[in-house]
C-alpha cells in the first residue's frame, strides 16, 4: 500500500515547518533578550533619576540653610542698626540741648561763644556722605 496524499503532503512540509518554527524560537529569543535590554535601560534611567533627585533635595537642603542663616544675620544686623539708629537721635538730641544750653548762657552772660552747629548728617542720618567711587567703562568692557 502506498501512502495517502495528506501523509506525503505533511511528510514533504515537514522539512519547511521545521524551519518556520526554528525563525519562531529564534525570533522569541531575540524579543526576549530585546526585551530584558528594554528592561535594563530602564532600571538604569530610573537609577540615574532617583540619585539626581538625592542630589537635588541635598542642594535645596543646603539652600534652605544659607537663606535660614542669612535671615538670621539680617535680623541681627537690622536690629542693630534700629538700636544705632536710637543712639544717633539721643545723641542729637543732647546735642541740641546743649547747643541750646549754651545759646541761653550766651544770651544771659553777654559773652560772645563759638556755639558750633549741629553736623547735618547728625540730623539727617539717611544722608550721611558715602565717598563716591567712579564707574570706570570702556568700550572693551561689553565686547564679546
Amino acid at each position: 500500500m502506498s501512502p495517502s496524499p495528506a501523509c506525503q503532503s505533511s511528510g514533504s512540509e515537514g522539512g519547511p515547518q521545521l524551519v518556520v518554527d526554528e525563525r519562531k524560537r529564534k525570533r522569541m529569543l531575540s524579543n526576549r533578550e530585546s526585551a530584558r535590554r528594554a528592561r535594563m535601560r530602564k532600571q538604569q534611567r530610573l537609577d540615574e533619576l532617583t540619585n539626581q533627585a538625592a542630589q537635588l533635595r541635598n542642594e535645596n537642603e543646603q539652600i534652605v540653610m544659607q537663606v535660614n542663616l542669612i535671615s538670621q544675620q539680617y535680623l541681627k544686623l537690622e536690629s542693630e542698626n534700629s538700636v544705632v539708629g536710637a543712639e544717633v537721635m539721643e545723641l542729637t538730641e543732647r546735642l541740641q540741648s546743649l547747643n541750646s544750653m549754651l545759646q541761653i548762657f550766651q544770651e544771659v552772660s553777654g559773652m560772645a561763644m563759638d556755639i558750633p552747629e549741629i553736623p547735618d548728617p547728625l540730623l539727617r542720618p539717611w544722608l550721611l556722605p558715602c565717598p563716591a567711587q567712579p564707574i570706570m567703562a570702556s568700550a572693551d568692557l561689553f565686547q564679546f
